[in-house]
């Protein structure tokens, strides 16, 4: 893709909650000389997210609005062929994201999203993969919480290990924050379609090429005190384990069989039983319309935590990986899982498929395979921590923090 185009990055959705926190993101931390806008369906409300861009810089004041509407597919092809990148944070994808990846795939403009909801990733790798790769467009979806801490904590403990024989890694979370009611949106409309999410999965199983000799896969593992985490542990059942097993598809650094591990870390036993059980009758209830309307309306779309409230949130998440004799710990952290560091990650990895030497890709792409290492210097660069341990940590259960 050359740099005809008059914008490196386009930000679509920077009057939701997310999407306006990535937008000051970009206002404060783009390089001089990047050729950004914003577009949405409503002139009036980029307009005011414009205004209080100028307020943290005033040269945002002149920033170039561009209208598009999700079921107007020429408004988003035509802000689409004229970008490099695109960013969304318009959810529920599953609702609303997939005209836009259509776009991109069509025009041959990267793009990135921060979703969580499985269904719409291998539905979009269906649809849209192909015309991806013919195109040269880089689709690189889960670039928030979900699912960059772990997809690149697993490409940099699998680069301390051996690559010529199999590896076990375990990856273990921890983290404060709270939700705005986008991602409350995006949480409930994935977990409720849970025949339709198993279907779009096994019609990408069968259509997805493999790797000869190489194969990766994600382990579930019961609640139990885990020495690795110093802590007792429960499986996530979130979007992560596939996007690290999938990357481990692509790149050879993870071995000839690789298998990962997602967990919750928490301290006390009797918090990581009743964590397993709410989550059992989270799922269930999600299933119920009715309550599943009411959750809904815990929070409203754009709603979220003020700037104190996301002060105090953190995440850490800690890896251990295994390699025949060969043993590793390592680990990620950075500040509010939910926003703060969300809207880091998201627009960092924009300015990394813009402006950083990438290894030649297309079609659909999981983070560590299009940005790698790249993206983990960025992310170091912007606050985030990237730590290899020497040793398992010896630190007493639940006192670990980022």
């Amino acid at each position: 893709m050359g740099t005809s185009r008059p914008y490196d990055i386009v930000l679509f959705g920077a009057t939701g909650f997310t999407g306006g926190l990535t937008a000051e993101y970009l206002a404060r931390h783009a390089p001089e000389g990047c050729r950004w806008a914003l577009a949405g369906r409503d002139p009036a409300k980029l307009e005011r997210v414009r205004e209080r861009l100028a307020a943290l810089d005033p040269a945002c004041a002149s920033l170039p609005l561009l209208t598009a509407e999700v079921a107007q597919a020429d408004t988003l092809r035509d802000f689409a062929a004229r970008t490099r990148v695109v960013i969304s944070t318009v959810g529920p994808y599953l609702r609303y994201g997939e005209p836009l990846v259509a776009a991109c795939a069509e025009v041959g403009t990267d793009y990135v999203d921060l979703t969580g909801e499985p269904e719409f990733v291998d539905l979009m790798y269906l649809k849209h993969h192909r015309a991806a790769v013919a195109s040269g467009a880089r689709i690189v979806h889960s670039c928030g919480f979900d699912s960059l801490p772990y997809d690149l904590g697993a490409l940099l403990t699998v680069r301390q290990l051996p690559s010529d024989a199999p590896v076990f890694v375990e990856g273990f979370v921890r983290a404060a924050g709270t939700v705005s009611g986008g991602t409350v949106a995006s949480a409930l409309m994935a977990v409720s379609r849970p025949l339709a999410m198993v279907r779009a999965a096994r019609h990408r199983r069968a259509a997805e090429p493999t790797p000869a000799g190489r194969r990766s896969r994600a382990v579930l593992r019961g609640p139990r005190w885990s020495a690795d985490a110093r802590a007792w542990t429960l499986p996530m059942p979130t979007i992560d384990p596939m996007v690290v097993t999938r990357s481990a598809t692509a790149l050879d650094d993870y071995g000839p069989d690789f298998r990962y591990a997602h967990n919750a870390a928490v301290k006390w036993l009797p918090v990581a039983l009743v964590g397993g059980v709410g989550v059992v009758a989270a799922l269930a209830a999600a299933q119920l319309p009715p309550v599943r309307r009411a959750l809904e309306h815990t929070r409203k779309p754009g709603e979220g935590p003020d700037e104190r409230r996301r002060a105090k949130g953190w995440f850490t998440v800690r890896f251990a990986g295994r390699s025949g004799k060969e043993r590793v710990w390592t680990e990620v952290s950075g500040g509010d899982p939910g926003y703060g560091a969300t809207s880091l990650m998201l627009a960092e990895s924009a300015l990394s498929l813009a402006f950083d030497d990438l290894p030649v890709t297309a079609g659909q792409l999981t983070p560590a395979a299009a940005m790698g290492t790249a993206l983990i210097d960025r992310l170091t660069a912007a606050g985030m921590r990237f730590a290899v341990l020497q040793a398992p940590p010896r630190s007493a259960p639940g006192r670990w923090k980022g």
